[in-house]
């Protein structure tokens, strides 16, 4: 880690421990849950656990695309990104998608702010290796984590659209998996959260597939290889070991129709799979 992100994680009032957790949420996940999971974001809150929300929003994007009559492609699994699909990214990950997201939790009487990776430089980014296939494609290099201290000092609950920025002010189109992952490394908290519309990692077994409560890396990457894990679940998990290291001890991927399932989750029920490094 670089001396910048040290001083910035020495600084007073960081939060960065147990009262702390990173969720990565899909914009149509989110879109679909009810008021409730935003009922018991506040009430997680008002106890003094702060969540620093990472969204998605690929649908939403490919509506808008569609509708402009831009093509997209994906390559990898990447959106491959010119500059005028970054601009329908940019729109509706920092504008629409990020907008819905706080009047949903302000609407049940939270806090939020929202945030794109541009704003302050939050989310610094470079080209990813295959950017020449892929475009405006990045990697995170840096989390400026007071501004999300910051934001939680104020009050608020941060709510952030992974578009990425460098030094000459390149904007990059950023998987909200890997946005998270880095999210989660530089606040050094314990947990990240991953709500999707799944109850899980599952595997078969008896000829039916149940949910993994607890996995190792080694175990994912094994799944993968004979394809128990794939498609949209393969960045998933690809986020989730590349952020459990330093202080980031578990990765918990849960369905967010769940009652109550963020504060069960917080105090320790066993809930979704576990993603632990052994």
């Amino acid at each position: 880690m670089n001396s910048t992100l040290n001083q910035e994680e020495t600084m007073p009032g960081n939060k960065a421990g147990g009262d702390m957790f990173v969720m990565k949420c899909g914009g149509s996940t989110l879109a679909a849950l009810p008021d409730s999971f935003f009922e018991d974001l506040k009430g997680l809150q008002e106890k003094g656990v702060q969540p620093v929300i990472v969204h998605g929003g690929g649908p939403a994007i490919s509506g808008n695309l569609e509708k402009l009559g831009i093509e997209t492609e994906f390559v990898n699994g990447l959106r491959k990104t010119t500059e005028d699909v970054l601009d329908v990214v940019e729109m509706v990950l920092a504008g629409t998608i990020n907008k819905q997201i706080v009047r949903r939790i302000q609407s049940v009487g939270g806090s939020a702010l929202g945030l794109s990776g541009s704003d302050g430089g939050l989310i610094e980014a470079r080209p990813v290796a295959n950017s020449a296939e892929v475009g405006w494609v990045g990697d995170v290099t840096h989390v400026k984590s007071s501004i999300l201290n910051g934001v939680m000092e104020m009050g608020y609950m941060p709510v952030v659209a992974p578009i990425g920025v460098d030094a000459s002010g390149q904007r990059y189109n950023i998987n909200a998996d890997t946005a998270a992952g880095a999210v989660a490394s530089h606040l050094g908290v314990a947990r990240m959260i991953v709500v999707t519309d799944v109850p899980g990692i599952m595997k078969s077994a008896g000829g039916e597939k149940r949910v993994l409560p607890t996995v190792t890396v080694q175990e994912i990457e094994d799944m993968i290889g004979t394809g128990e894990i794939y498609g949209g679940m393969i960045p998933k998990v690809r986020a989730a070991i590349a952020c459990i290291h330093g202080k980031v001890r578990e990765v918990v991927i849960v369905d967010g129709s769940e009652p109550n399932v963020l504060s069960r989750v917080v105090a320790g029920e066993v809930l979704g799979t576990r993603i632990v490094r052994m």
